[in-house]
């Protein structure tokens, strides 16, 4: 079932409708669904979709060769183009008088093993494809490689392309859509162990309780979520034991380069960076400053995938169990901490919400930047955090805090967040508290007095559909 992507999808039939050349950049990690998307686009199109592949030039040059050939059957070209510049000159002719689409998966894979693939491209539209009606469409999963060798100033293709689009986990109200039978909890559940991303997301039977899809899931080792994070770093790390180190020392509580250097058992924080890039580029781990302190020194790095955060967090701390069959047992030492975990996924749940009732001007605050802030607070003398900061250039400002757990939210956590906000000099402040469970007697009575707090509960956020 092919769900959301609406603006990815209007944004591709607009630039197909121009009837004039275009080039298109399409990237983001793997698994997002970047293939299904172009997929989805071209079935009612004429279209070459060649998927590169990890291997050699001349294996590369016969699936495009098929590729081309599927579509343009009787043509003069024997099984196997003599070169890619013949391919290319092929594409060139059928798509002068003729819309057409090409299509270039996983284009890192054709770039390693043809160093000059960019260049050929660039004098191909330079010299013939802007006369023609080609749709040129570039993929990729390597993150480094789409922004710096194809996007970046110093690649080939620089300037050349049209429009470009990273395509990104769905969104918790994207994810709410798929699911039909989840109760909203059941949804902010899944939501976080499958990290919006489609294919994980289609192995929850949502007919289920969000238990059994855990057990069955990433508790038995014939399951697909169980293989996945290991097949993936597999796939794409030479080293996987490392890079499986350096991913568990974050899930577990490691942030900074010394401390995950000293978890992994790398001890080498120069080793553990050089890791750490590597995982960047493929989009499991993001870096994180304070907000707007984006040199500060107090860098720290997290996972971007929530499912990842939840396996490498739960699995090989269990591997025992789940290889002897204990799938039972394993949810059972794993369902008190899931609260714990489900922490900062409901942080990003939040984050959304915001974001989607901002640019609705629905919030008292329009505010034009959002970050997590941590520091000192020198009127206690302590390390602080703020789960949400947002703000505007007119020097008014957001500050939020989530709170998923059994407990009503108290009056001392809005208090909490009140003198948080004193830590900054903004000349109007709003304060929300985000709760699963709702709000004590004392903390609705402090936020009608002040008159500057929004308290919402999980349950009460509306969602678009």
């Amino acid at each position: 079932m092919f769900i959301g992507r609406e603006r990815e999808t209007k944004t591709l039939e607009k630039l197909y409708r121009s009837d004039v050349f275009e080039f298109v950049v399409i990237y983001g990690r793997r698994r997002v669904g970047k293939t299904t998307l172009i997929s989805e686009f071209i079935k009612d199109k004429k279209a070459v979709f060649y998927p590169g592949i990890d291997s050699n030039e001349k294996q590369n040059l016969e699936i495009l060769s098929a590729s081309i050939l599927s579509v343009f059957t009787g043509t003069e070209v024997g099984s196997v183009f003599r070169d890619f510049h013949e391919a290319l000159e092929l594409i060139y002719r059928m798509s002068k008088e003729e819309r057409l689409i090409l299509v270039i998966d996983e284009y890192p894979y054709l770039a390693n093993c043809y160093g000059g693939i960019s260049s050929l491209l660039a004098s191909f539209i330079d010299h013939k494809f802007l006369e023609s009606k080609l749709m040129l469409i570039l993929c990729g999963s390597s993150l480094s490689f789409m922004e710096n060798q194809v996007l970046g100033y110093q690649s080939p293709l620089y300037g050349r392309r049209t429009a470009q689009m990273k395509i990104r986990p769905f969104t918790f109200a994207e994810c709410s859509r798929y699911y039909r039978h989840f109760d909203r909890q059941e949804l902010a559940l899944a939501y976080g162990v499958t990290g919006g991303i489609p294919l994980y997301m289609s192995k929850l039977d949502d007919r289920k309780s969000m238990e059994d899809n855990i057990r069955d899931n990433f508790f038995d080792t014939s399951a697909y979520l169980f293989e996945e994070p290991g097949n993936l770093i597999k796939q794409e790390c030479r080293e996987p034991m490392q890079y499986n180190a350096v991913i568990k020392a974050i899930a577990t509580g490691s942030s900074k380069i010394s401390e995950i250097s000293g978890a992994s058992g790398l001890n080498d924080t120069g080793a553990t960076s050089n890791y750490i890039s590597k995982l960047m580029s493929l989009g499991i781990i993001e870096k994180e400053f304070p907000y707007k302190m984006e040199h500060s020194r107090k860098t720290i790095y997290k996972l971007s995938d929530s499912m990842f955060q939840f396996w490498y967090r739960f699995v090989p701390a269990n591997l025992s169990l789940i290889g002897q069959g204990a799938g039972d047992r394993v949810y059972q030492r794993v369902e008190k901490q899931i609260p714990a975990y489900m922490g900062f996924v409901f942080e990003e749940i939040c984050k959304q919400y915001l974001w989607q009732e901002n640019l609705k001007g629905k919030l008292p605050v329009e505010f034009t930047d959002m970050g997590r802030w941590w520091g000192n607070d020198p009127v206690e003398k302590r390390q602080t955090e703020i789960d949400i900061l947002a703000d505007n250039e007119e020097g008014e400002a957001i500050f939020g805090e989530c709170k998923w757990r059994n407990e009503l939210t108290s009056e001392a956590e809005l208090k909490e967040l009140q003198h948080q906000s004193t830590l900054f000099h903004y000349k109007k402040n709003v304060l929300i508290l985000f709760s699963k469970s709702g709000f004590t007697d004392g903390c609705r009575e402090l936020a009608d007095k002040r008159g500057d707090v929004l308290l919402i509960r999980f349950e009460d956020m509306e969602w678009e559909k």
